[in-house]
């Protein structure tokens, strides 16, 4: 197991580099060609003439390659490059963007409209009872559903970021099952990263902090020819305090939204433990892609008490005027609602369509991110004061949401709880006298 502390290396006062500085196409060019001999049992790397020779070239237009020189190439050259230092897929793509100075695709600014963010959330939700997030870029989360809240709690924390919790906090290393293993595959996913966003100021943040750490900065000098651009299928080995730490193994479904370029959703369902193995069936390698056989079958997740709670989780950022929309139509901003619960820095709109109501929370930094909540559930939220006015206009009308539209429904409900308040008022004044009498009983008069 890693220390648990996250130690930084010396700061060397040296101006921040681009993720195309920090590793870039002559630096990978070697190690390819490094491992390419290793493979062919050449005794040292492939010699720059055999390569140069077969994408035809000459010796010193390849030289010139590896010292940083950016030629035009067609995609001919390309895959011949890749096929003579023999790349595998990953190895390949990265090779064809590095070469390309990085993706051809925008990236935009912000994460989509609303309606994307709202789609995408929905589709994290539906997910249930597997755990589900969506990250940008960076690996920043931007998105969840309850499971993967309530397994990984983390992901709630303002500036939540995957690569940043897996390889620098400590609970990540005690969670992870071989956490050198893991922490040796995102720095592959880093790798990767850095070709394709190789101007990217916030993934050079990130890595210039994974290669300071003392733990971590290690595994970005080993194996430095290795490259990959997900996790998909990958199985994990993980002991989580919600699962009281008995090891548990789960495998990675990852998926690039076409709506949200650069963004990753990952799935992560359940594999079970080692007892759900059958006897003398071929192990997984864990972190490794999964080989499913009839003897290991894919099992769903235990009955988990969050698997069918819709539980309001801070969801895809949005501000307080993006939340009128995804209320859709019709949406009643509460501003004097949303006041009594937090200031300024709540915002409540009312989606009377579905009795929902989203909220919008400013965070220290001044993002926003909102959480969706039934019309009942916020009505037990709000302080126990005597609305007046239009503040008392508001509360009505989410008291309205939260009845049925059928109005004899509604009026049953109506009369089911002024019965229930009835006897909660008549209970508590008789649980006051009685309280009366015990301190009059302990307290004798004068």
């Amino acid at each position: 197991m890693a220390d648990s502390a996250v130690a930084l290396r010396p700061d060397t006062g040296s101006e921040p580099l681009s993720p195309g500085q920090l590793l870039g196409h002559p630096g990978l060019l070697r190690a390819w060609r490094a491992v390419a001999g290793e493979k062919l049992g050449l005794g040292g790397p492939l010699a720059q003439t055999d390569v140069a020779e077969a994408i035809g070239r000459s010796r010193g237009w390849y030289q010139n390659l590896e010292n940083g020189a950016r030629p035009k190439m067609d995609r001919e050259v390309l895959d011949a490059l890749a096929k003579t230092l023999l790349l595998g897929r990953d190895e390949h793509q990265a090779l064809v963007l590095a070469l390309l100075d990085g993706a051809l695709t925008t990236i935009p600014d912000s994460f989509g409209s609303a309606a994307v963010r709202r789609d995408l959330q929905l589709m994290l939700d539906q997910q249930l009872p597997n755990p589900a997030y969506l990250t940008d870029r960076v690996w920043n989360i931007i998105g969840y559903n309850a499971a993967m809240a309530a397994l990984w709690p983390w992901v709630r924390q303002p500036g939540a970021n995957l690569i940043r919790w897996a390889m620098l906090s400590p609970e990540a290393r005690f969670q992870y099952v071989d956490w050198n293993h893991h922490a040796a595959e995102y720095v592959k996913l880093l790798r990767y990263a850095s070709t394709r966003y190789p101007h990217d100021t916030d993934l050079s943040k990130l890595i210039t902090d994974v290669k300071a750490d003392r733990v971590c900065g290690p595994f970005w000098d080993t194996d430095v020819a290795a490259v990959s651009e997900s996790r998909d299928g990958h199985l994990f080995k993980m002991a989580l305090p919600s699962m009281d730490y008995q090891p548990i193994e789960v495998i990675s479904h990852v998926l690039f939204p076409a709506s949200l370029p650069g963004a990753r959703a990952v799935i992560i369902t359940w594999a079970g433990t080692d007892e759900d193995a059958a006897p003398g069936s071929p192990a997984t390698v864990t972190g490794q892609p999964t080989r499913r056989t009839p003897e290991r079958p894919s099992v769903p997740w235990p009955g988990l008490p969050f698997a069918s709670e819709r539980t309001a989780a801070p969801r895809l950022t949005a501000t307080p005027t993006e939340a009128v929309e995804l209320a859709g139509p019709g949406a009643v901003p509460l501003p004097l609602l949303g006041a009594l619960l937090g200031g300024d820095d709540c915002h409540l709109v009312l989606a009377p369509e579905t009795g929902s109501v989203i909220r919008s929370t400013r965070h220290p930094d001044g993002s926003w991110d909102f959480s969706e909540t039934s019309a009942a559930d916020l009505l037990h939220q709000l302080p126990a004061t005597a609305p007046a006015g239009d503040t008392r206009a508001e509360y009505k009308r989410l008291l309205w949401a939260s009845l049925s539209t059928d109005p004899a429904e509604a009026s049953h409900a109506c009369d089911a709880q002024l019965r229930e308040a009835q006897v909660r008022v008549e209970m508590l004044a008789e649980m006051r006298h009685e309280l009366a009498d015990s301190w009059a009983a302990l307290v004798p008069l004068t």
